[in-house]
């Protein structure tokens, strides 16, 4: 469960950091968004390596499901647009293959 915690952190850091730049070149907002924005993208590399896996790629496999359902929310909370049923379907099987890959291996050692 605590992996899940690193994902979700780790997903709100990234989505933060790759919006600040969005803000910045997609939005005309000031170049001072990519201050913020690289220490976010910096904070969402450290968390990621808090997840419990042997191996990286299995880890940023997982995480891409994890971060899917971060960003239909930020979607919903930062943008203010409502998600629609297909995305929030497409998350539900997400998050399944993410913990698929996650346990894997735990399954495969049985």
């Amino acid at each position: 469960m605590l992996n899940y915690f690193w994902f979700f952190l780790a997903a709100v850091f990234e989505i933060a950091g790759c919006y600040g730049f969005w803000m910045w070149l997609r939005q005309g907002k000031s170049a001072l968004w990519v201050i913020p924005a690289v220490v976010s993208l910096t904070l969402f590399a450290l968390l990621l390596t808090r997840v419990e896996a042997a191996y990286a790629g299995r880890a940023y496999a997982a995480y891409g499901g994890i971060y899917i359902i971060t960003s239909v929310a930020w979607l919903s909370i930062i943008e203010r647009v409502r998600p629609l049923t297909s995305d929030w379907i497409g998350v539900a099987f997400c998050v399944i293959g993410a913990t698929i890959i996650l346990l894997g291996p735990r399954w495969a050692a049985t």
